[in-house]
């Protein structure tokens, strides 16, 4: 069962509304008093939504949701490489549709006695990945008969994850008649108190990031890490995307290329928050060209990768 965060199921404000409400209402998300909570969310709730509805439209395409259209990629390749009769692969969102609830069901009246639920979160944080095992031990055990469970666990070093990351972007600087300055490896930010209070995130990206250094080294291209996408007040995670993108012109790198390890599929924060408002970002700064490299998404190298780490924590049960 392949899980990914979710997205709405239509770029307009009662879609966004809804997703929101789901999402920002997750104390795994937003770790506050409750009730206090509750009540800054339903004031979002009134103006957000249009905002963000808008931001979706930018990203829409004829089939959808790119997360949703990629993600279902990712299950029927990945089934297809496995090749086995025995092996079925669902989707299933933490937020949104298809549920984590309704990739159960459709796996188990296929009759699936066994389930891997493989999360498409290569760095371990709270607010995704044990809020997606929340969610999964929810409705498992309503179930008369429960299928017994594994978990794929955080992949961030594991060397399948780590090439496929390569290839992508091998592939995607090779076309290129430039050459980029440095590049940028954006990840989704965490409040850093959740970091303080015990959260692996931040151990785990850096641990990215340095395989990654040590790659585009390799390649005779420097890089720097940044967190974005951060909401509210508080401190996040440091050094921030936004600001460092509005920095970077200044320090005199002109052309960047963006690549964002922690998102095995492009998605709103990948395409529209780096790629678009995050170009107008750098050139604000005085940078002149930023190349986006994509996700992990569907390329035969993360399909391959996925099926190493599938098969690995399938053993003993195929």
């Amino acid at each position: 069962m392949i899980s990914q965060l979710g997205t709405p199921e239509a770029p307009d404000a009662p879609s966004l509304r809804r997703y929101l409400r789901e999402f920002l209402g997750d104390p795994r998300v937003i770790e506050a008093n409750r009730a206090l909570w509750w009540l800054i969310l339903n004031v979002l709730l009134v103006t957000r939504p249009k905002k963000s509805a808008a931001m979706y439209r930018r990203i829409w395409t004829e089939e959808g949701s790119p997360l949703l259209t990629i993600t279902l990629s990712q299950a029927r390749k990945l089934e297809e490489a496995i090749g086995e009769e025995r092996v079925k692969a669902a989707v299933g969102m933490r937020y949104g549709n298809p549920s984590l609830r309704s990739a159960i069901e459709e796996l188990c009246r296929w009759g699936a006695g066994r389930i891997l639920l493989f999360p498409m979160y290569p760095q371990y944080a709270g607010a995704t990945t044990a809020s997606t095992y929340d969610e999964a031990l929810r409705w498992l055990p309503r179930r008369r008969v429960v299928p017994a469970l594994r978990v794929v666990p955080p992949y961030y070093g594991d060397p399948a994850y780590l090439s496929a990351l390569a290839r992508v972007a091998d592939e995607s600087l090779a076309p290129l008649s430039w050459r980029p300055d440095l590049v940028l490896l954006s990840f989704h930010g965490v409040p850093r108190r959740y970091v303080e209070s015990g959260d692996p995130y931040r151990d785990q990206v850096e641990h990215t990031a340095r395989r990654l250094e040590e790659f585009f080294q390799g390649r005779g291209l420097k890089t720097r890490l940044v967190f974005q996408s951060r909401f509210g007040r508080e401190p996040w995670l440091e050094p921030y995307a936004d600001v460092t993108l509005k920095r970077l012109g200044k320090e005199g790198a002109g052309r960047i290329a963006a690549m964002t390890p922690g998102f095995t599929a492009d998605c709103l924060e990948t395409i529209d928050e780096i790629g678009m408002l995050g170009l107008e970002q750098f050139r604000e700064g005085g940078g002149e060209l930023l190349h986006r490299i994509p996700c992990l998404n569907d390329h035969p190298a993360w399909i391959e990768g996925m099926k190493q780490i599938a098969l690995r924590e399938l053993s003993g049960w195929l």
